[in-house]
């Protein structure tokens, strides 16, 4: 994507703060043992007494004979951590702890200290960039709310992993929709094709016991206009979110969106279909909107509301739209036309689920207790929903459509 200019001080510093990770109690206290550890030999060099501590002023010297071997952005927070030691002393924890790439409560307040002298400037104020940059930085100020972290973000990423994930699904989708289109000879409003529901991968009551019906009902959609909208709202949101983010975290919700939809309709909406990618997108999309009204003071994204109210817009079309078909007459009788529920399922996923993943930038969630609260009321929703299916059809006597 092309190269950045190096940080000075306070990027790097700063943005080194904001990313530093919190340890177990008892992790923090742990010192590596390996003989061959390069850091500890030079510390005990200036460490005889091995107490833990060297002074600061020993210490900024350590760090200027050896300057050819430091990355410049450790540097850079050595020297504030230094700065930031009014007792003149240094621990070796904090360290090995920035050499290692580990992180403690400790070293974060220190930096956080040292970086008081420092001064920085805004993102937006950089000139000069390349198309590639100010790409990234778009998408820094799209997705981020804080200035430490949209600095990080800008001067780390490299586009390597690129957004695979969100292109795959997205080329995927059209994939299908083309291949049923030619099969079916019809683009437009295809599930009132006849043939339509015969596809193996739509969800139907009738064949719930395929689970992979659950998941593979997103390659198949109800139009090209069904599709169009989805795809627009997955890249021009889901894209972005990958790059900061990655592919494991918007992955994660993307697909618990997708699974939350098709099993919220054969909870709420039993006799009908389910098709489309809404469940996923609405995930997604309901998720950056709420993470920007939650941080709507640090959001610096040009046109904030006008944006926000062109996703609601396009989303509310979307939404009626499904609402529409499901109430139309059925051009299959007794089946009726897939269910809009998904979305509501989407939706629900993405202010939980969601909203935890975007909060911050390089976070730990297995260290969020919010994060395992949402984990668990949506791994009881799964199970309640698995058993609602094996029981609930049967106790309730209820008559489905026949299989397509």
């Amino acid at each position: 994507m092309g190269e950045h200019p190096s940080p000075g001080p306070a990027v790097a510093a700063c943005a080194e703060a904001e990313r530093i990770e919190e340890l177990e109690p008892e992790a923090e206290e742990r010192l590596p043992a390996a003989p061959e550890d390069h850091w500890k030999v030079l510390f005990d060099q200036f460490d005889p007494g091995n107490t833990g501590y060297i002074s600061t002023g020993t210490f900024r010297s350590l760090l200027e004979s050896h300057s050819a071997k430091l990355d410049p952005h450790k540097r850079e927070v050595l020297l504030a951590l230094a700065d930031s030691h009014a007792d003149g002393q240094i621990c070796y924890q904090d360290f090995v702890n920035l050499m290692s790439n580990k992180r403690s409560n400790s070293f974060r307040q220190a930096i956080l200290q040292g970086n008081r002298r420092l001064s920085s400037k805004a993102l937006l104020e950089e000139k000069g960039l390349s198309l590639s940059q100010r790409l990234i930085r778009h998408v820094a100020y799209e997705t981020l709310p804080r200035e430490i972290d949209r600095k990080w973000y800008y001067d780390s990423y490299t586009c390597c992993p690129p957004p695979w994930f969100m292109l795959t699904v997205t080329l995927l989708e059209v994939a299908f929709f083309l291949y049923n289109g030619v099969s079916l000879g019809q683009f437009v409003l295809q599930v009132t094709h006849p043939r339509y529901l015969k596809n193996s991968l739509v969800y139907h009551p009738q064949l719930r016991a395929q689970a992979w019906r659950y998941l593979t009902y997103i390659f198949m959609h109800a139009g090209i206009e069904h599709l169009g909208l989805n795809v627009v709202l997955q890249l021009l949101v889901g894209v972005p979110l990958e790059m900061v983010h990655g592919a494991t975290r918007i992955g994660l919700v993307y697909v618990a969106g997708v699974v939350a939809g098709s099993l919220a309709v054969s909870v709420a909406d039993m006799t009908a279909p389910v098709v489309g990618s809404s469940g996923g997108v609405y995930a997604l999309v309901s998720a950056h909107l709420a993470n920007i009204v939650m941080n709507w003071s640090g959001m610096k994204c040009q046109f904030k509301l006008l944006r926000m109210a062109v996703a609601l817009i396009c989303m509310s079309m979307e939404f009626g739209r499904a609402v529409w078909l499901r109430f139309h007459p059925s051009a299959y009788p007794p089946c009726p036309h897939p269910s809009f529920v998904a979305h509501l399922g989407g939706v629900a996923v993405g202010i939980t689920l969601g909203v935890v993943v975007l909060r911050n930038y390089e976070q730990r969630l297995q260290d969020q207790s919010l994060w395992w609260i949402f984990v668990a009321m949506y791994t009881v929703f799964v199970l309640f929903a698995i058993f609602w299916n094996i029981f609930a059809y049967t106790l309730l006597d209820l008559k489905l459509p026949p299989p397509p």
